[in-house]
């Protein structure tokens, strides 16, 4: 769990980015 724990912030602006790319296209 620890691992996870120090692993949050980047899961966390990873699954952004990937809502970002999605609009992203969606709106192009």
């Amino acid at each position: 769990m620890g691992f996870f724990n120090g692993f949050d912030d980047f899961a966390l602006i990873l699954v952004l980015f990937v809502l970002l790319v999605i609009v992203g296209c969606d709106c192009d």
